[in-house]
């Protein structure tokens, strides 16, 4: 797959849709996702889910990854939050470094447009996220028991914050 130095961060673009798509199909299971698993050939962005609100990780040619930056609540009393909702990374290329940096321009670009705080969703059993999280500075705010259902198991709903 290339070298980590290949790795480059970027604005998602509206001709990413099909590779973003399909990376979301590949990396889709129940011990990350609360939502069904994605039909193949499917659309990724949608009203609420627009270009600009991803990053893409590249390594050479190839989309390797995105995540979603938002502000969750559109009230002027929450414009100092945004918020990482999804990340994820081609299993070909994990181990590699491109989570953590995809969530490092994640903090960059949420300074960027101003904000003071920076909040995710872990489900408890993502042990792998909540252990790159916790190195990038992000602390448990609090935890919603059996919050979702997943294959007849309650499972935690993790809220997770970065103070910039």
């Amino acid at each position: 797959m290339g070298e980590m130095g290949e790795v480059r961060i970027r604005r998602a673009l509206p001709r990413d849709e099909k590779a973003l798509a399909e990376l979301d199909r590949l990396t889709w299971s129940p011990e990350h996702s609360v939502m069904p698993r994605p039909a193949p050939g499917g659309h990724f962005y949608d009203r609420f889910h627009l270009p600009e609100h991803f990053l893409v990780a590249e390594l050479g040619d190839r989309v390797v990854g995105y995540t979603r930056l938002v502000q969750p609540l559109l009230q002027p009393s929450a414009a100092h939050v945004r918020q990482i909702q999804g990340l994820a990374v081609d299993p070909a290329a994990q181990g590699r470094g491109v989570g953590r940096l995809l969530l490092e321009a994640a903090v960059a670009e949420a300074r960027r447009q101003g904000a003071s705080k920076l909040t995710l969703r872990v489900l408890s059993g993502n042990t792998t996220a909540r252990r790159l999280y916790e190195r990038l500075g992000f602390t448990v705010e609090g935890v919603l028991k059996d919050e979702f259902l997943i294959e007849g198991r309650g499972v935690d709903d993790v809220l997770m914050a970065l103070f910039l």
